[in-house]
């Protein structure tokens, strides 16, 4: 889960009834997103319906294991039920944020009480907290897998190890199954993936502030679209001009250029009403913003240079979209012309590289990997499922995935009915080779088994 501030009041003397009502759901969401976005359902349950029919396997007689310890800065736990079906699911967490502004603590914690429930259907958990906050991809490889190693010699032999990592978590997972599948790892679950890789995703950061900084304007101590300040503040310095733009009713169509074309939540992807039971808007500006402007900090830090490009970016909007926006009052096409005359963002050749191994895909994998995605996911769009299923196809692995997709809005906002499915699904695939087909994911788990992703919005390189 994401570490949040201590509330701030940041307005004062609202305008009118419809400012005050405007930024109380703007700070609302805005104070509960990073809670709880990463967070996955709360409960599992031992559903004889959802076993693998060959679940129970003679396995070594193992008593129950909890251990707890630290690898090279990295705190971990190690569960073994007493009832472990021979299977070791190694759990990778999404982004945290690091603790690198005045009041901020990093969240070290290891435990997650969510995905500790798969102990009750007989799998073992190893989990780590990674030696680092941030965008720590170089690091969460190695710390899994000196885990995996350190379960193997010290606690007992799997006979199946599966990596189930969520958001930046999905991005460790697969770049481990392409290092290290077959040889540490049997199948993956990579849930709400961030499936185009780390530059193709970062580089849809610059569009979004490119549009933003076209339509509101960035301020010069922000930085710029290819290059936010190094210390840059979401709470202190961005949130409080964003949530005042929000709370003005008059500029949701401009927000609604920027979503669309920055390709959120993807091409002909119609998202919730404004003001739905979960809001679309503005939960969308606030979570993808913090990533364009504070994380994106964080990463060039540790990149050492401008990491972002757009040089071979075009930026439209589809016939639908422009009649759309026109219903809101808002002609778009100066402020496309504006952006497409700024395709010059480019990064500094180290930082990219850094980026590029930490990590863009090959699509080599050899092993079982599952991903699962909702539909309508504000942060890490279900385009990333295209972009990652054409890198694997052009790889010649494509009988190695398989995709699903939820009916559910939100970044990674699964069912527990639904992360078992998919669970007991990897586990089979990986003890028999039979690979899941569509019918195993149904419609009355909220699965839909006829959704097609759209493209990724912009090209590779």
């Amino acid at each position: 889960m994401l570490y949040s501030r201590d509330q701030k009041k940041l307005f004062k003397d609202p305008i009118s009834l419809m400012r005050q009502r405007t930024l109380f759901i703007a700070l609302t969401l805005f104070l509960t997103l990073f809670i709880n976005v990463f967070a996955i359902p709360t409960t599992f349950t031992k559903d004889a319906s959802l076993a693998s029919p060959d679940a129970v396997e003679a396995v070594p007689q193992t008593v129950p294991v909890d251990l707890t310890g630290e690898f090279e800065g990295a705190p971990y736990r190690i569960q073994v039920p007493a009832n472990w079906n021979g299977t070791l699911l190694v759990y990778v967490h999404g982004y945290r944020d690091k603790a690198d502004h005045p009041g901020e603590v990093d969240d070290r914690s290891v435990d997650d009480a969510q995905v500790q429930q798969v102990l009750v259907l007989g799998y073992a958990l190893a989990s780590s907290a990674l030696r680092d906050n941030g965008w720590a991809v170089r690091e969460g490889v190695l710390d899994i897998k000196y885990l995996t190693r350190f379960f193997r010699d010290n606690v007992a032999t799997p006979q199946r190890t599966i990596l189930l990592g969520f958001s930046m978590g999905s991005v460790i997972t697969l770049a481990s199954m392409e290092r290290d599948g077959g040889r540490l790892y049997d199948g993956a679950i990579a849930g709400c993936a961030v499936g185009a890789g780390t530059s193709r995703s970062w580089d849809l950061t610059a569009d979004l502030l490119l549009a933003y900084d076209v339509v509101f304007g960035v301020p010069p101590n922000w930085g710029n679209p290819g290059d936010v300040r190094d210390d840059l503040d979401f709470e202190t310095e961005v949130a409080p001009k964003l949530l005042a733009e929000i709370s003005n009713p008059l500029n949701f169509g401009l927000f609604e250029f920027i979503r669309l074309v920055s390709g959120t939540p993807g091409r002909g992807i119609t998202p919730p009403p404004p003001f739905s039971p979960q809001p679309f808007f503005p939960r969308w500006v606030l979570a993808d913003m913090k990533y364009a402007t504070e994380y994106r900090a964080e990463l060039e830090r540790r990149a050492g240079g401008r990491i972002v490009q757009n040089l071979n970016h075009t930026y439209s909007l589809t016939s639908n979209e422009k009649a759309y926006l026109a219903l809101l009052g808002l002609d778009p096409e100066p402020h496309l012309a504006a952006m497409n005359a700024r395709t010059n963002i480019s990064a500094e050749s180290l930082a990219r590289n850094y980026l590029m191994r930490n990590a863009d895909y090959t699509g080599n994998i050899n092993r079982p990997v599952l991903t699962l995605h909702t539909i309508i996911d504000e942060l890490v769009s279900v385009s990333h499922e295209s972009a990652y299923r054409d890198t694997v196809t052009a790889a010649g692995r494509e009988n190695f995935l398989f995709q699903t997709y939820t009916n559910g809005i939100g970044h990674c906002n699964f069912t527990p009915v639904q992360l078992q499915t998919a669970l007991v699904a990897i586990d089979r695939w990986v003890r028999t080779d039979m690979r899941p087909v569509p019918s195993d994911f149904s419609a009355s788990q909220g699965f839909d088994a006829l959704f097609t992703p759209p493209p990724f919005p912009q090209p590779s390189r």
